[in-house]
């Protein structure tokens, strides 16, 4: 299980750029934007706190 939340944050950021594309490519809607910061900031957060070295 520690092997899967080391990747969350990556995970997170990936869904985030994914939510982008979509917005860019196929359909312009605000709560695509939305969607897409609040995973970038989890991303980032995560990835943070999951792997820093105490």
């Amino acid at each position: 299980m520690d092997g899967i939340m080391k990747y969350l944050g990556v995970v997170l950021l990936l869904l985030g750029v994914l939510c982008l594309i979509i917005y860019k490519f196929a359909a312009p809607v605000n709560w695509l934007l939305i969607s897409a910061m609040v995973l970038e900031l989890g991303g980032i957060l995560a990835y943070i706190f999951i792997n820093k070295k105490a």
